[in-house]
Order: C-alpha cells, then structure tokens, then sequence
C-alpha cells in the first residue's frame, strides 16, 4: 500500500501522538482505504485514550479545513475543465497537518482538559487505581482526583493520595494540588490536602515541588529526597526530615488503621473525623491529653469506649455529635 502508515510507539509524546493522528487522517482521506487499514486504526486508537483525542482533534481540524475549502467556491479544475480533486485534497491534508502541528502543547492541553478522568471516594472510602504502566495511585477518605488522559498528570481537588509511580524521565509524572505542582523523580509519595495546606511525604525516590504556575516567582521550589515532609501554604514552603516510623504511620490508613503515637485527643478525633460521618467533639479542657492507640478508620465506637473505659471521660451523644469531656 502506499502512503505513511502511522507506527505505534511504546511510550510516544504528545507531539508524536499528534503527527501520528494525523497521518492516519492523511492516508484515510487520501489514499485506497480497505478494512485492514480500518482495523489498524481501530487498533491504535484502542492502545490509549491519548490516541482517540488526538485523532478527534485533527479529525475537527480537517473538518473545518474542507469547509474552509467550500467556502472559497468553485475549485480550480485542469486543462480539461475537470476539478482538481487530488491538489484540493492535498492542500486540506498539509492544511490539517500544519494545523495540528501549530496547534502545539497549547491546543492539545486544552483538549485534555475535556477527557480527563475524575475518581472520588465518599467519607470513610479507600480506592486503588492502576494506571497503564503500573504505576498505582491509592484514594482515602472523601477524596478527588483528576487524572489525565495520557496518565502523565494528576490534579488533587480534594483530601488525600498515596503514589507509586513508575519512574519515566521523558514523561515525568505530576501531581498538582493548592498551587503547587509535584513531579516523580522516581518515587513512592503521599499527597494531602485540606483548606488552604498541602502536606507532601516522600517515603520513597525523589521528587520536585514547585509552582503549578511557572511565572510565580515569589513560590519557592525544592527537591524531596525520602523522609522529607513538606508542607505548604500560599507562597511559603517549609520542609522538615522525619523519622520513616512516622511515614509508616501517615499511611497506615492503606490498611484501614489509624496509629497514634503520643497524640493529643482533640487530633485523634479531627483525624477519625475525616472517615466517619458520625463526629467527635472534644471539650477543651480534655483536648491536650495525649494517648497511643491504633484504631479503625471507621472506630468511633471504639474511641467512644477508650474514651470511657480507660480515660474516665464523659461521652454524650448529640444527633450526630459524640461530645467528649470530664
């Protein structure tokens, strides 16, 4: 057959993914199209969610190409008088190509946008997604997470995530959550959120944390190495080395547990709070007692009878309230 096939590539960029969709445009519009070629397009298309967006794109551009066409009036015809159909064709299909290829990271962001796929877990939920190179992203407790087509890019709308990435320098995956961006290095990371605070936990690898906007230049940026913990709130960015005994601790929420060690009450109870619909309420003045304790992520009942049994604390009940005091 003539004509450029496509040739799928084990880990293409997005400007390849692009050339290649729009060389399978190209060959459909241009050249003898049989079911084997049909077949081996549906074949690429299938391989990643990358490829179909892309295809869908050019496929517009085309579009609006042989409109473009239309609207120029008649077309040129050759000496017989007869149209020129293949130089009209060949014209729209380099219009295409160029189009896509002008088009750049810019155009195919913007697009990515509209196929990103988002996970969420309810209050007291715990999710595990593989993604297509093996790379594993686990979800807790009322948790959002965007993931893009290609699964290069994440964005953390909401609570927490665990990462085990598999390490590709040429596509670097990232993470971005409150204003800031995480790129993989290499590396098994945890990603928390709440109002206003980003909490990072490399417990393994390397990783960049950075502006999610490059032109920020008031935000510092700074590379992770294992048992950092950094945490950040509007332009600041504090870093701290911690024990690995603690990381194990921030992640014992993979096997539905939550350990404290020398904890105050009132953080026992925010924590157990993020999993329950029930909630604690702590009084102030038993808010500063500090326990050791392991407990299920859903062992409300199980704080309320520590509470009583072993702390001598008074525990009423209010609706949905669990009011802890003397």
């Amino acid at each position: 057959m003539s004509g450029e096939r496509p040739i799928p590539q084990a880990r293409e960029s997005a400007h390849e993914v692009r050339l290649h969709a729009a060389r399978w445009m190209q060959r459909r519009q241009l050249w003898d199209w049989s079911e084997e070629d049909q077949a081996e397009l549906d074949r690429w298309l299938a391989q990643s969610p990358s490829h179909h967006v892309a295809y869908m794109r050019v496929m517009a551009v085309w579009n609006r190409t042989e409109r473009l066409t239309a609207l120029r009036g008649a077309p040129a015809t050759d000496e017989t008088g007869a149209p020129r159909r293949g130089w009209s064709l060949v014209l729209r299909s380099a219009a295409a190509i160029a189009l896509v290829s002008a088009l750049g990271l810019g155009g195919y962001r913007y697009f990515q946008v509209q196929h990103q796929t988002t996970w969420t877990t309810p209050v007291g939920g715990h999710e595990i997604l593989t993604l297509g190179d093996g790379s594993k992203i686990e979800l807790n407790t009322n948790t959002v997470l965007r993931v893009s087509a290609d699964q290069r890019s994440a964005w953390l709308d909401r609570g927490e995530a665990y990462f085990q990435i598999r390490h590709d320098g040429a596509h670097p995956f990232s993470v971005t959550a409150a204003g800031k961006r995480v790129v993989d290095i290499g590396t098994k990371f945890l990603v928390r959120r709440d109002t206003g605070e980003l909490e990072v936990a490399l417990v393994e690898g390397k990783a960049r944390i950075e502006p999610a906007k490059p032109r920020d230049k008031a935000a510092r940026s700074a590379i992770l190495t294992r048992g950092d913990v950094a945490l950040a709130t509007g332009d600041s960015l504090s870093i701290v080395k911690v024990p690995q005994a603690r990381l194990l601790r921030e992640l014992s929420w993979r096997q539905d547990l939550l350990v404290f060690d020398n904890a105050r009450l009132a953080d026992v109870a925010a924590e157990l709070n993020r999993y329950n619909r029930e909630q604690l309420v702590v009084d102030p003045s038993v808010a500063d007692l500090k326990i050791v304790a392991s407990i299920p992520t859903n062992g409300i009942q199980a704080f309320k009878r520590v509470a009583r049994d072993f702390l001598g604390l008074r525990v009423e009940e209010r609706g949905r309230d669990i009011v802890i005091a003397r």
